[in-house]
C-alpha cells in the first residue's frame, strides 16, 4: 500500500487505517485534528498517539516495530528490587501529575528540546482530571525526584514519558507501575518507540500487526480500578520474580 499522509478534519474525529503510516519518517500517519479528549482516546484506542513540537501541526505516529512490555512477564534485576526493598524513596499514584508532566518536560542534558507542549500539557491534565491519565511519583522526603506518566483504556496502560532527578528514581516508579499492573491483570503497556532505557527495563520490539492485536483485545477488557489508590501495594516487591 501506497505511503499517505492524512490531513485530518478538526470537526470530526476519525483517523486513517495505521497500513497508511509512512515509512519515512517512520510511522508519521497524519497531521491535523485536535487534542481533545475525543480525539485521545480515539486515537490511543487504535495505537496512535500525538507527537510534535511547538513550531509543527498536531502530527500522529504509529511506528513499526513497536516498543512494548508485558507486565506479566518482566522480571527486573536483583540489584532494583534490593533497592526498593530498601525504601530509601516513597512511590504514590496520582498524587502530583502535573509536576510529574512539568518534570518530563524539563530540558535534559541529551535534549534539544521537549514535545510536550504547552497544549499538550493541557490536554494531558484534563485527561487526568478526567479519570484517564495517571501518574507515578517517587519522592526522597518531600521532594519529587523522578516519576513516569500516562493514560490508560482497558486493560492497556500507554506510558507518555519519565524522568529522574535522582539516580535510579525513574527505574523504581516504572517498576512499582509493572507490577501493580501485573497485579490488575495488565498485558501490555505500549512504550511506542524504543531507547536502551526502556529496554534495560525489559521493553521489546513487536511487528504493528502483533501490537494491534494485543491492543485490540485489551481495550476490550474492563478498566482497572478507579480511583488508582494513593500508592501500590505494599508487598509488590516482597514476592518473586
Amino acid at each position: 500500500m501506497d505511503d499517505i499522509l492524512t490531513l485530518l478534519d478538526p470537526d470530526r474525529v476519525e483517523f486513517p487505517d495505521t497500513s497508511h503510516a509512512l515509512s519515512d519518517p517512520n510511522g508519521l500517519l497524519a497531521v491535523g485534528g485536535d487534542l481533545t479528549s475525543d480525539w485521545l482516546l480515539a486515537a490511543y484506542r487504535k495505537g496512535i498517539f500525538p507527537w510534535f513540537s511547538d513550531d509543527q501541526p498536531i502530527l500522529w505516529w504509529s511506528p513499526s516495530p513497536r516498543c512494548v512490555v508485558s507486565p506479566q512477564s518482566v522480571s527486573f534485576s536483583r540489584s532494583l528490587r534490593k533497592l526498593i526493598r530498601k525504601q530509601r524513596f516513597t512511590v504514590t499514584f496520582d498524587r502530583a501529575f502535573e509536576e510529574v508532566m512539568r518534570g518530563c518536560a524539563a530540558p535534559r542534558a541529551d535534549d534539544m528540546g521537549t514535545w510536550i507542549t504547552e497544549d499538550m500539557h493541557d490536554a494531558y491534565v484534563e485527561m487526568h482530571e478526567q479519570g484517564h491519565a495517571h501518574s507515578v511519583e517517587v519522592w526522597l522526603g518531600d521532594e519529587l525526584v523522578g516519576g513516569l506518566y500516562g493514560l490508560s483504556i482497558g486493560r492497556v496502560f500507554f506510558g507518555e514519558s519519565m524522568f529522574h532527578r535522582a539516580t535510579d528514581a525513574s527505574k523504581v516508579a516504572f517498576a512499582h507501575l509493572v507490577r501493580q499492573l501485573a497485579r490488575w491483570g495488565c498485558d501490555l503497556i505500549d512504550c511506542q518507540v524504543t531507547n536502551p532505557h526502556l529496554n534495560s527495563l525489559g521493553a521489546q520490539e513487536v511487528s504493528r500487526e502483533v501490537f494491534e492485536q494485543r491492543l485490540a483485545s485489551g481495550v476490550s477488557q474492563p478498566p482497572f480500578p478507579a480511583p488508582w489508590p494513593a500508592a501500590p501495594d505494599a508487598d509488590l516487591f516482597n514476592e518473586n520474580p
